[in-house]
C-alpha cells in the first residue's frame, strides 16, 4: 500500500485513470472546468480516508500526479472543486467523493443516502441548493489494478458473420437455478466457465454468447424503495469496471477465464454496452462521477437552459459524445474490453444516440467513424440497436457498413404472420430473404440483419403464445410498464392451461416461430430459454426482477415439452449449418440462376405456381412457399420452405423442377420422416402442411434433368 504523503510528483497527463508502472501509480483525470481536483486515498479496507492531496499539474485539461511506491490494491477517489452554478451547467461539489471514470475495479456497491446528492434533497430550491454532507462513506472506492494482459494462449474464434447463431443471456439469470454449480459461484462470471454450460451451448450449436450489461451499474433508489432491483444492468456507473456482483469472491480475472474457456470451445462473447447515458440521471440525480467532475463536458445540456439535460435516452441524461474527451473515454473503454478481456464484439444499446449530432442522426458521425477506422474495434463484431426515444430515433437499416443491426421488423412480422394477421405475406417474404429492403445497399450482406422473435425486453417465446396482454404486476407499476402491443395470442386461454388442444396449438406455433427464425436469411438471435419453454408468467418487462420470474429454469429441459422443443431447436440449427441455401452469404434476387431452370430464390403459392399479386395480397391464400438454391455446378443445395399460418390444413404442391423431394423438418411432427411427400399423377409432388405450421424440404438433384 502507499504511504500518506503531503504532496504528489507531477506525473503525466496520460494514460487517463490510474496506471501502475512497477514503481508507483500515475493518476490522470479530465476536467475542463474544475479549478482543483484532490486525490483521496483510503485504508486497506477501502473505508477510512487516510490522505487527501491536490493533483499538482494541469495539462491540456487533464489533472495529474504521480504517487511513488504506491501499488495495485490501493483504494482511491477524487474530489473536484469549481463553480456550483447549475443554471450554467456547473455542479462541482468537493463534499462528494467521485469515482474515477477510468476505474478498473470498484470496492463495493453504492449505498443510497441523501449525502450522495450535490443539492439538499428536501430544499425548496431543489437542485439549485448546495449540500455540504460528505458522501465518501456511501460511495464505492476505486481500486488500482495492474492491467497486464494474459492472453498468450487465447485465440478468438472469429466466427464468420454469415455463420453466427447468437444466444442472448444474462450472467446472473443463467446460473441461479442451474444444478451442479457451487452456491458462491451462482450468478457470477465463474458460472460462465462451468463445463456443463459450455457443453450445452456447443451441443445445441450456439456460436456466439451475447451478454446483457456486465459493466458496473447501479440500482436506482426508487427501485430499492419499491423492493426490486436493477436486474438488466442498463444504468452504468463505470464503463471500465466489471459489475461487482458478477465477480463474486473472485476478481475481474474471472471474466477473463470465462471468455478464455468459451473461446476454447469455439464460442464468441459479445457484450451489451450502454454508452448513451449514465446512472446519474437528470438534474435531480446523485453526484457520483461525471456530473461532479465536469457536468458541462460529459453531458448534453439544453442550450440556453443548461440546468436541464437533453433526455434522448428516456433515462434522464445523455452522454455528450461530441466532446473529444467523452468520445475518447468511450473508445478507450471499448478497446479495454476488447484487449484486456479479448471480447469478440459489442451490442450498442440505443445506438442512434451515439451517432446523433447537432442536426440529427448522422451515418458518418464522429463516433461511428472513429470505431470503424479503429485498428482494434473495427475487427470486432459491431451490433447496433438502431432506435432510441429521441427525435428521428428509428434508424433500422441506416447504420453504415461494418455494423450489424437488430431488426425489430423481423420480430414484429414473424409474430403477426403466425398470429394469422391479414396481408402480411409480402413483409414475411422480405424478412425471410434477409430484409434486403432495409439492408441490401453499400455491399451489406444478409448477416447485417440480426433477426429475433424475442429478446430480454418483452415476452419469452412461451409467453408469446400464452398471453394476449402483459402481466407486470410484480414490477409495482400497475402493469403500465413494458410494451402494450406484443402481437401475441393466448390461443383461447390466458396463461397456463391443461387444455390439450390449446397446448398443441401453442407448441406448434412456438416451433413455427423458432423455425422461421433459424431458417431465414440473416443472423439469428435466440433468447436463452426459448429453446425449452422458459416463461416469465406474462411479465414482458423483467428489468427489475432478480428472482424466479427472470432466472432460467433449466429443469424444463428435462420435461417432455421442454425436451422436445430443445431437440427441435437443435435440429433446426443443424439444418442451418448443413444447408448453404439457409444461410446465404449474399442477397438472393432471383436474377442469378445456378442452373437454367433454378433461380437462386423463388416464391410459390399452395398450387406450386409462382406467387401473383393477388396471392401476395389475398386474405384467403396465405400460404407462402420459398425455394432457395445455393452452390454452383453439380453441387447445389435446393430447399423449399412452406409456411401455413392459417387455421386449416392445406395440401401444397411442390414447385418444379420435378424431382425427388424429401422432408427435412416439420413444426408439427416430432420426427422429420413422420410426414410423407406424395407423388401426384401429373408428376408433381405435394405435401400436407398443417394449420399453424411449416415444413422444410430438400430436392435431390441427382434425379432431376437440367432440361426439365
Amino acid at each position: 500500500m502507499a504511504p500518506t504523503p503531503s504532496s504528489l510528483m507531477p506525473g503525466k497527463p496520460w494514460p487517463l485513470g490510474s496506471a501502475y508502472d512497477g514503481y508507483g501509480v500515475n493518476f490522470a483525470v479530465f476536467s475542463a472546468n474544475a479549478t482543483r481536483i484532490d486525490l483521496c486515498l483510503f485504508d486497506e479496507a477501502g473505508r477510512k480516508e487516510i490522505a487527501r492531496i491536490a493533483l499538482p499539474e494541469y495539462t491540456d485539461e487533464v489533472w495529474h500526479g504521480y504517487l511513488p511506491d504506491a501499488e495495485p490494491g490501493l483504494y482511491y477517489g477524487f474530489r473536484a472543486f469549481g463553480p456550483y452554478d447549475p443554471v450554467k451547467g456547473h455542479r462541482f461539489n468537493p463534499h462528494k467523493l467521485l469515482i474515477d471514470p477510468y476505474a478498473r475495479e470498484l470496492s463495493n456497491d453504492l449505498h443510497w443516502t441523501d449525502a450522495l446528492f450535490g443539492y439538499r434533497v428536501n430544499s425548496a430550491r431543489a437542485d439549485l441548493s448546495f449540500d455540504r454532507r460528505d458522501s465518501a462513506s456511501a460511495m464505492p472506492k476505486c481500486r488500482v489494478v495492474d492491467t497486464q494482459k494474459s492472453w498468450a494462449n487465447d485465440k478468438r474464434p472469429n466466427i464468420s458473420s454469415d455463420d453466427m447463431i447468437i444466444m442472448e443471456a444474462h450472467v446472473r439469470g443463467l446460473s441461479m437455478k442451474r444444478e451442479g454449480i457451487p452456491k458462491h459461484q451462482k450468478g457470477t462470471f465463474r458460472a460462465l466457465s462451468d463445463p456443463h454450460f459450455i457443453d450445452y451451448l456447443t451441443n445445441i450449436g450456439i456460436t456466439t454468447l451475447e451478454l446483457l450489461p456486465v459493466q458496473s451499474f447501479v440500482t436506482d433508489r426508487f427501485l430499492i424503495e419499491r423492493g426490486v432491483t436493477n436486474y438488466w444492468g442498463y444504468n452504468t456507473l463505470s464503463f471500465f469496471a466489471p459489475q461487482l456482483s458478477y465477480v463474486g469472491r473472485g476478481k475481474a480475472a474471472d471474466f477473463c477465464t470465462a471468455v478464455r474457456k468459451l473461446h476454447q470451445a469455439g464460442i464468441e462473447v459479445i457484450m451489451d454496452v450502454v454508452y448513451n447515458h449514465t446512472c446519474e440521471g437528470n438534474e435531480f440525480g446523485p453526484t457520483l462521477c461525471y456530473r461532479g467532475l465536469d457536468n458541462a463536458s460529459y453531458y448534453r445540456l439544453v442550450p440556453g437552459s443548461e440546468r436541464h439535460y437533453i433526455n434522448d435516452t428516456g433515462c434522464g441524461n445523455t452522454l455528450n459524445l461530441a466532446h473529444p474527451r467523452v468520445m475518447q473515454m468511450t473508445l478507450d473503454s471499448l478497446r479495454y474490453w476488447a484487449t484486456e478481456f479479448n471480447i469478440d464484439g459489442f451490442r450498442f444499446d440505443l445506438a442512434v444516440i451515439l451517432a446523433r449530432e447537432d442536426y440529427g442522426y448522422n451515418q458518418r458521425s464522429g463516433f461511428l467513424d472513429a470505431i470503424l477506422q479503429d485498428p482494434v474495434l473495427s475487427t470486432r463484431k459491431l451490433i447496433a440497436e438502431p432506435w432510441d426515444p429521441g427525435p428521428g430515433g428509428y434508424q433500422v437499416g441506416n447504420f453504415p457498413p461494418g455494423f450489424m443491426e437488430w431488426n425489430d421488423k423481423f420480430r414484429d412480422t414473424t409474430r403477426r404472420f403466425w398470429r394469422g394477421d391479414a396481408k402480411i405475406q409480402g413483409d414475411m417474404a422480405a424478412r425471410l430473404a434477409g430484409s434486403g429492403d432495409l439492408f441490401d445497399k453499400r455491399g451489406r450482406r444478409p448477416c447485417t440483419s440480426v433477426n429475433f422473435v424475442t429478446a430480454h425486453d418483452g415476452f419469452t417465446l412461451m409467453d408469446l403464445v400464452s398471453y394476449e396482454r402483459r402481466h407486470n404486476e410484480a414490477n409495482g407499476e400497475d402493469s403500465r410498464d413494458g410494451a402494450e402491443e406484443n402481437y401475441s395470442s393466448d390461443w383461447g386461454v390466458e396463461g397456463p392451461t391443461d387444455d390439450a388442444g390449446v397446448i398443441t396449438t401453442r407448441d406448434r406455433i412456438r416451433r413455427s416461430m423458432m423455425a422461421t427464425l433459424l431458417l431465414a436469411h440473416g443472423t439469428p438471435m435466440i433468447l436463452v430459454g426459448d429453446e425449452f419453454g422458459q416463461t416469465q408468467n406474462g411479465n414482458n418487462n423483467v428489468y427489475c426482477q432478480d428472482n424466479d420470474i427472470s432466472w432460467i429454469d433449466w429443469s424444463l429441459v428435462e420435461t417432455p415439452r421442454g425436451g422436445e422443443m430443445h431437440e427441435f431447436t437443435k435440429r433446426l440449427i443443424d439444418l442451418r449449418k448443413t444447408h448453404p441455401s439457409l444461410r446465404a452469404a449474399r442477397y438472393m434476387h432471383g436474377r442469378h440462376k445456378p442452373r437454367p431452370d433454378l433461380p437462386d430464390i423463388a416464391w410459390f403459392n399452395s398450387a406450386g405456381a409462382s406467387m401473383s399479386v393477388d396471392d401476395w395480397n389475398s386474405d384467403e391464400r396465405r400460404v407462402v412457399g420459398l425455394r432457395r438454391v445455393a452452390g454452383a455446378g453439380d453441387v447445389l443445395d435446393v430447399t423449399c420452405l412452406i409456411m401455413n399460418p392459417g387455421t386449416q390444413d392445406i395440401q401444397c404442391v411442390l414447385p418444379g423442377p420435378d424431382g425427388d423431394w424429401s422432408l427435412l423438418v416439420s413444426s408439427v411432427e416430432k420426427e422429420a420422416g413422420a410426414m410423407e411427400v406424395t407423388k401426384e399423377s401429373e408428376g408433381n409432388s405435394s405435401v400436407m402442411v398443417a394449420a399453424h405450421s411449416l415444413v422444410l424440404l430438400k430436392l435431390n438433384l441427382a434425379k432431376v434433368s437440367p432440361d426439365a
